[in-house]
Parts: structure tokens; C-alpha cells; sequence
């Protein structure tokens, strides 16, 4: 894993792609922005993420069909979901669905950034041993 790692940020709202692409590189990241699971998943940048951040819903493919899609190619990087439509029982599916993290929009960002921190912290740890 590179000294900076990447992040993919997949939502199909083009003001959510900007202000995560933006916050995310004035953290050191490297970002890839995709309007759609379909563009991410047909990209070069599958096999080179270090951490997924994406919506819930999205037109065609949502956010778990994703995961479940990247599962099971056998990509282990951390996920997580951002949704606008946060409940109990999408939150419960996240978790249950083993992402890494579930946020609501508006999120706090520094809490995301923590998040994604840890997050990539610990997976490099697990790919380093």
C-alpha cells in the first residue's frame, strides 16, 4: 500500500463527489470520484483502493450491491456508507452487511475523516502482516 492511499468515492450526487473529493485531498488522499457503481467497477481503480466511500442509493446498482459485488471479487478494502435516507433499519443492514462504517448526510466531516483514518490504519496492518 502507498504512503497515500486511495479512496474511492462512488455517489451519483456530482455536489457530494466535490466536496468529498476536495475534503478527502486536503487530508493527503488520493481520490478517485465515480458517478455510479457501474463506472466504479469498470475502472482501473478497483484493484488499487484502499478504502470505498458510497452511497446507499444510486440508480441502477446501490451502495450494497456494490459491496456485495466487491466481497465477492474478493476485494477486502474498508467500506463505507453514506445516505441521505438514514433509519434504523438501513443502518442495521450496513452493519450487519460488515461496512466498515454508516453515516447519515449531513455528516460531521472530521468524524468521517477519523473514521476513514482508523479505517485504512487498520486494514493496512491486516495487508502488512
Amino acid at each position: 500500500m502507498s504512503k497515500y492511499p486511495t479512496v474511492s468515492v462512488i455517489d451519483d450526487d456530482p455536489s457530494i463527489r466535490a466536496a468529498l473529493n476536495n475534503l478527502l485531498k486536503s487530508q493527503g488522499h488520493v481520490v478517485h470520484t465515480f458517478a455510479s457503481a457501474e463506472d466504479f467497477l469498470r475502472s482501473s481503480q478497483l484493484n488499487d483502493t484502499s478504502c470505498v466511500i458510497a452511497d446507499v442509493h444510486m440508480p441502477m446498482m446501490s451502495g450494497f450491491e456494490l459491496l456485495e459485488q466487491m466481497r465477492a471479487q474478493g476485494h477486502a478494502a474498508p467500506f463505507i456508507l453514506i445516505t441521505a435516507f438514514a433509519d434504523d433499519r438501513t443502518r442495521a443492514r450496513a452493519l450487519s452487511a460488515g461496512v466498515t462504517a454508516f453515516f447519515a448526510k449531513p455528516f460531521v466531516n472530521l468524524e468521517l475523516i477519523a473514521c476513514l483514518d482508523e479505517a485504512l490504519r487498520e486494514h493496512r496492518s491486516e495487508t502488512d502482516a
